[in-house]
């Protein structure tokens, strides 16, 4: 048995790299090292991957299909857990053209290598971001998802249709998992936990939009983690109920909100920081920003009924783990 794990130097793919690893399984990763983010955090994170000796790191971009496909063909993949993606809502407003290429055109690739060499089950990254301008709470996956007002949300959309189509059309066994802003150790340094404890610790004060007034069903990484991997022994049939929005479809097809469950007040959330570091945080409140929503909250009842789990990590724990991950990881 042999997985294949798209975007494995990226802080969702190492945790599932990792987990994958430690259950013995043979893992291959791949990830195309582009410079979004820090290259050296990904690199050590790979570092760490690397005393696995079932694991096997490729550098490569899903964009770049015949290396793909011929990846594909020299490994007999029973499972693809495809993460890679250019992340980002805010970066999605000024290079749209990155979210195309990666979240588009390479998505479809690895689709195109499923439908040639069938592994059992494909699992792929959606994102809450989808719900968009749906003010309907918790955001439920029996929800309309099609008002999204960030490109990279419609990227996230245009990937569970085109999942679908391919489930429909040649019968690929799809999951996808709508992310609930995840946090934990080894985060990226682009989402607000990692940008606010910087900015702590070096005495600078923290950048707060839409003047606090917002929360987030902040997901901690080993929840995430521990969803993915049950859930990739448990593929959809066409047996299975329709997947949201698509009534009439008995296509092996499903969507998932995998979140806490229960959402946190951005202050409330940033009291739990101050809290783990020891220190006040210098606050700046600024106004809502472009792209962004005022709240999240994820209904994760369709998921715990399928593979038995509800995360269960405090943000008072997790928010204390990525802090005493931040300070050994940059010794400070």
């Amino acid at each position: 048995m042999t997985i294949l794990i798209t975007g494995a130097a990226g802080f969702i793919g190492f945790h599932t790299a990792k987990r994958c690893c430690e259950e013995g399984l043979e893992v291959v990763g791949i990830d195309n090292l582009n410079d979004y983010y820090s290259v050296e955090l990904k690199r050590a994170r790979l570092a760490q991957l690397a005393v696995f000796p079932n694991f096997r790191f490729l550098a490569m971009d899903i964009v770049d299909k015949g290396a793909l496909l011929e990846l594909f063909e020299a490994n007999a993949f029973t499972e693809v857990i495809h993460l890679a993606a250019q992340a980002g809502v805010r970066y999605s407003i000024d290079n749209p053209d990155a979210y195309a290429e990666s979240n588009l055109i390479g998505f479809l690739n690895v689709l195109e290598a499923c439908r040639t060499f069938k592994p059992k089950h494909f699992i792929y990254a959606s994102s809450s971001s989808v719900y968009g301008l749906n003010g309907k709470l918790p955001f439920s996956v029996d929800d309309r998802a099609d008002s999204p007002i960030s490109f990279y949300a419609a990227t996230k959309r245009a990937n569970e249709l085109m999942a679908h189509s391919y489930a429909h059309l040649y019968g690929i066994q799809s999951s996808g998992l709508r992310f609930f802003t995840v946090y934990g150790p080894w985060g990226r340094p682009d989402m607000a936990l990692f940008k606010f404890t910087q900015a702590i610790l070096n005495n600078q004060p923290i950048d707060i939009y839409n003047d606090g007034q917002m929360s987030r069903d902040f997901t901690y990484i080993d929840d995430i983690v521990e969803g993915i991997v049950r859930l990739r022994l448990k593929p959809p049939s066409s047996q299975s109920n329709p997947e949201a929005g698509s009534q009439q479809s008995t296509a092996p097809s499903k969507v998932y909100n995998i979140g806490r469950g229960k959402p946190v007040k951005l202050l409330d959330f940033i009291d739990c920081l101050e809290a783990a570091i020891g220190v006040k945080a210098q606050r700046n409140y600024l106004p809502m920003q472009s792209g962004d929503v005022v709240q999240t909250w994820a209904d994760v009842s369709a998921l715990a009924e399928w593979v038995g789990f509800d995360p269960q990590q405090s943000v008072e724990t997790g928010v204390a783990e990525f802090v005493k991950w931040y300070r050994d990881y940059y010794q400070v």
